[in-house]
């Protein structure tokens, strides 16, 4: 039998990916604009072949002929959300006058104790999971998101859940069930009752996705600690050991030097680390399998060590400024030599629209020169174009996620993951 394809016609934008051997700090990236026609394997989603026809309207008419050419619709690349908390949805834009660790206390740890089942129900998500699990999902899909990298909360069916409906809505997905398990940080509504129960709950997720999601097509399990401080020793050891057992590795994703108030707590409950990052590494939590999220406030040995590990930073320029935990030298980091992606982080973040953090990523670059993170000699080479944020927002994300060759562009073999824009609607 012959192949099928669906053909799709307009124009197509993505940012071209960059030779393996290429800088990516300084680079001018540029947006790659197409006329012309693309088409789809039925069979497995793939990129099978294009014909970029000119650049005039008048090309694509006679290309396509009478295959229904419609002149207001432009197809545009998948963004991937590297870091962004399903449950937290509802508290999008609240923050207030808080900090971190106050907006967590005041906001974010209630909500997400919510999602605890009934407890003569206890395999049963309660109602209020579907309903914001389906919405964050919807909300996220209608703004371009195919693929995002999910926090969830402490609690396994409602975590499944989470995994249940992004498979079935056909959102790309790594989820998290978040481990915490510190009784001098966390809420007692919010803790893992021990580290063998925080990899017991972690396992059952993992387990469930293997089950939904055999081959991982689109449903990937993360190893998620919250953040160092809310775990103890015994289970970041527990979550190292977890992570490595499997063949590749079980991503992990965590938070890391987002908040000065932040820092300081870690380097009280782990005085013998020289700085956060060292931490993780202590633990044998930083592997080319990692997400780090906002990484703001680091030191250039602490850069260079995430560089030797191969870990990846989630930039999250709405979040740090809606919560004043800094601006971030994305600049500075790439020169380094490590890979940069963006994230929403709902709610944190004030909005899931990935177009939105490109937006904030150019603005919070233009004040970076200002700060004491900025350029070693004053000059504006922190500045983020347009296309230079997209590339992160696209490019950059599917990197952070080890999907480069899947998705984030328009190349042949890659899933074809797009968002449709229908100009003046």
């Amino acid at each position: 039998m012959s192949p099928t394809y669906t053909v799709y016609i307009g124009t197509f934008i993505h940012l071209p990916r960059l030779p393996a051997s290429a800088p990516t700090a300084d680079i001018d990236h540029a947006l790659s604009i197409n006329h012309g026609a693309l088409w789809v394997s039925v069979d497995d989603g793939t990129i099978a072949g294009f014909e970029w026809c000119g650049t005039s309207r008048g090309d694509v008419r006679r290309l396509v002929g009478r295959r229904g050419w419609v002149v207001d619709r432009v197809d545009y690349g998948d963004q991937g959300d590297t870091h962004i908390h399903a449950p937290q949805y509802p508290n999008t834009g609240l923050f207030g006058t808080s900090g971190l660790l106050s907006w967590l206390e005041t906001y974010t740890f209630p909500t997400e104790s919510s999602f605890a089942s009934s407890p003569t129900l206890p395999r049963i998500p309660p109602p209020l999971a579907y309903r914001i699990y389906n919405q964050v999902i919807s909300r996220t899909l209608s703004h371009g998101t195919t693929t995002a990298s999910y926090f969830a909360t402490i609690h396994v069916p409602a975590t499944n859940l989470l995994a249940t409906l992004c498979h079935a809505r056909g959102q790309r997905a790594l989820i998290g069930r978040v481990c915490m398990d510190n009784p001098a940080t966390c809420p007692s509504l919010l803790i893992d009752a021990s580290p063998e129960t925080a990899i017991a709950d972690t396992q059952a997720t993992i387990s469930h996705i293997h089950k939904l999601d055999p081959s991982h097509t689109l449903i990937h399990p993360i190893i998620t600690p919250r953040f160092a401080p809310s775990c103890t020793p015994s289970l970041l050891t527990a979550l190292s050991t977890l992570a490595s057992s499997t063949s590749p590795p079980t991503h992990i994703q965590t938070h890391l030097a987002e908040n000065l108030d932040e820092c300081a707590l870690v380097k009280t409950l782990f005085p013998d680390s020289k700085d956060y990052t060292s931490v993780y590494d202590t633990f044998r939590l930083l592997t080319p399998r990692t997400v780090l999220a906002h990484a703001i406030h680091l030191s250039d040995a602490e850069r260079e060590l995430i560089r030797q590990r191969g870990s990846k930073i989630s930039h999250c320029p709405s979040s740090n400024s809606a919560l004043g935990s800094g601006i971030c030298a994305v600049r500075k980091t790439l020169r380094a030599g490590v890979t940069v992606g963006l994230g929403s982080d709902v709610s944190g973040g004030y909005a899931v629209s990935m177009l939105e953090v490109v937006r904030q990523t150019c603005l919070v670059s233009r004040l970076l020169q200002y700060t004491a993170y900025g350029s070693e000699n004053g000059s504006e080479d922190d500045v983020f174009t347009v296309p230079s944020a997209l590339y992160l927002a696209t490019r950059g994300g599917a990197a952070v996620l080890d999907m480069a060759d899947q998705i984030g562009g328009f190349d042949l073999g890659m899933s074809f993951d797009a968002q449709l824009v229908r100009l003046g609607a």
